[in-house]
């Protein structure tokens, strides 16, 4: 049943999605079908994203604050978690958007995945299409004419691995940048967490998108970007959200 519901609600429109695209670019290019499909996922799922990053940085900020409030409610966990529910809603923050945000995007991004990692491009299944999904009379597997998203791609791979180092150096330098103060076990995983995201999950995106086929490495490549993008734009314009908690602790320090 889990599967039946997959298929019907993630994976055959966007399966669908991308035939139509398909047929509708001029070139057939499958590779500048999967760009464009990817882009308006990650546009579908922008509000989402920012709501979580959003709740990510105001966490970070009242870190200390969070901080003060286990020190002074010592031993009593029930008048600390009251006192830090109520500085939740003050700064007006959910510290659950996130987990919500991940539930909603996990089986978006996986039937995507998916769909670009299991159908050959070359042979279109025409019982997963809907009556008014376009088909394409032929399917260009060229890149540009230049590299072929059906085999694998080491330039392509590499690519990838490298757009997953900016966006992990991006999202690392900003709203999941560990705190300074942070000691113990808690700081330990942190830097372990951080240094694996940089350094070792670009390789194994990369190794993936190798061992797959260039149409993977593409999907890597844009969702990557368009991440890199995010994690800049939210630096540069949710610095007022920063302002506003600051004003806050201020007051409530008074």
């Amino acid at each position: 049943m889990i599967t039946t519901f997959f298929y019907a609600v993630f994976y055959n429109p966007l399966y669908n999605a991308l035939i139509a695209l398909v047929a509708l670019i001029p070139s057939s290019d499958a590779g500048i079908a999967i760009i464009l499909l990817t882009i308006a996922i990650r546009l579908i799922l922008l509000p989402f994203t920012l709501s979580a990053a959003r709740t990510q940085r105001a966490m970070k900020i009242l870190e200390p604050k969070i901080k003060e409030l286990k020190e002074k409610h010592k031993g009593d966990k029930e008048k600390e978690a009251l006192e830090t529910l109520a500085l939740y809603r003050e700064a007006h923050v959910n510290p659950f958007a996130s987990i919500l945000t991940v539930f909603i995007q996990i089986p978006v991004l996986l039937a995507l995945y998916f769909v670009f990692r299991y159908e050959p491009f070359s042979t279109i299944d025409t019982i997963r299409l809907y009556a008014f999904t376009p088909i394409p009379h032929a399917v260009s597997l060229e890149f540009l004419g230049l590299i072929s998203v059906a085999s694998k791609s080491i330039t392509l791979a590499v690519l990838a691995g490298l757009s997953q180092f900016l966006q992990a150096h991006l999202a690392l330098s900003g709203t999941m940048k560990s705190s300074p103060n942070t000691t113990g076990m808690q700081g330990d995983f942190q830097r372990v967490m951080s240094m694996q995201l940089k350094y070792v999950f670009p390789f194994l995106i990369g190794t993936i998108s190798y061992t797959t086929s260039g149409a993977i490495a593409l999907y890597f490549i844009t969702t990557n970007l368009v991440g890199s993008l995010q994690e800049w734009y939210v630096r540069r314009t949710l610095s007022t959200q920063k302002d506003a908690i600051v004003e806050l602790q201020e007051e409530q320090g008074r």
